[in-house]
């Protein structure tokens, strides 16, 4: 299963390829979206649209996990990146994508094996199970693979369920309808 790990946000949309088999995974590509700061916010959306469309006809994933959405102090930026998320659900939506989405405790009890873990372990150890001489860069294709190899452990754990067996079991998928 090819996997596409998206960290949202409209200056910086991380994005983290992941393919997972037999309980392996191993990264195909990663990266950044990036927008201009002095462009209007319609016209960053668009390209964050443009972008994540480009990337789904390329490389054609069968899941895209997706990290939910939290607002820390600043409201204004949690409003720009809820609507960057939008696009980004209604791209891989209008694409026959299933999606997922998970918080950041559970990337980090995925990925380290402890719901509060630090940044920095979060990192090192998805090197390790990826088995990169680095962690990827920028930090945002980092977190963005994490993402993916969350949604690689968590549905490798999912395929003993009764729903696991019936396409789209995820939370969003369109032949669920």
């Amino acid at each position: 299963m090819l996997i596409l790990g998206i960290d949202p946000g409209f200056a910086t949309v991380g994005f983290g390829l992941v393919e997972a088999a037999g309980g392996r995974a191993r990264l195909v590509q990663c990266g950044a979206i990036t927008t201009p700061a002095g462009e209007p916010l319609p016209a960053r959306l668009c390209q964050i649209a443009d972008d994540l469309d480009l990337l789904l006809t390329q490389f054609k994933p069968q899941a895209m996990a997706i990290e939910e959405l939290f607002f820390n102090s600043n409201i204004t930026t949690g409003i720009g990146v809820a609507q960057a998320r939008g696009v980004l659900l209604l791209g891989a939506q209008r694409r026959g994508v299933a999606i997922y989405e998970y918080s950041p405790s559970q990337v980090k009890q995925a990925v380290v094996g402890y719901g509060k873990a630090e940044k920095r372990q979060v990192m090192d150890m998805t090197r390790r199970l990826l088995n990169l001489k680095a962690v990827p860069k920028p930090d945002d294709a980092a977190d963005a693979v994490a993402i993916a190899l969350c949604h690689a452990r968590s549905f490798t754990s999912r395929l003993q369920s009764p729903d696991a067996a019936r396409p789209g079991s995820g939370r969003y998928d369109v032949r669920d309808r």
